[in-house]
């Protein structure tokens, strides 16, 4: 039986700066970057013929959680911001510097109906506001399953 997912990001992202300088900064490793310009990698899908190629539109550092099985979203979070909660002010700085923004994304993959409790503290809502990030929340309900 699969189990309800969760997985939380945060993005530094604007139109071009230097990565590695980002890194060296916060001293914290990225879990993904990406680069304006460059090819966006899609996973092959035999049911999707696509010949289209696709181009990142902007510059990015994330942090990532990658996809865990959880029923509370505030672990993640605390996962994600915890590296980066005392962190605010070189964050504001390199956005100014480079003209960037934020955002922190959460996914929710639900199975069979076991929803996760969707909670953010106050901790959690104070470093979101002292960057100005936007808090992008995604939702997927698979199936129930059929009691035939």
């Amino acid at each position: 039986m699969d189990k309800t997912q969760v997985m939380v990001y945060f993005c530094l992202y604007g139109d071009e700066f230097p990565i590695d300088y980002v890194t060296e900064t916060l001293e914290i490793e990225p879990t993904k970057t990406y680069k304006k310009g460059e090819v966006i990698v899609r996973p092959h899908n035999p049911n999707v013929i696509s010949t289209k190629t696709l181009y990142r539109k902007e510059t990015a550092w994330e942090l990532s959680t990658g996809y865990q099985e959880s029923y509370d979203v505030k672990e993640q979070m605390d996962q994600v911001l915890g590296p980066l909660k005392n962190k605010a002010s070189i964050l504001n700085q390199v956005k100014a510097k480079y003209k960037l923004e934020c955002k922190i994304f959460i996914v929710i993959i639900m199975e069979n109906g076991d929803s996760p409790g969707l909670y953010l503290d106050n901790e959690q809502i104070e470093f979101a506001n002292s960057v100005k990030a936007e808090i992008d929340i995604d939702l997927y309900a698979n199936p129930y399953e059929n009691d035939d």
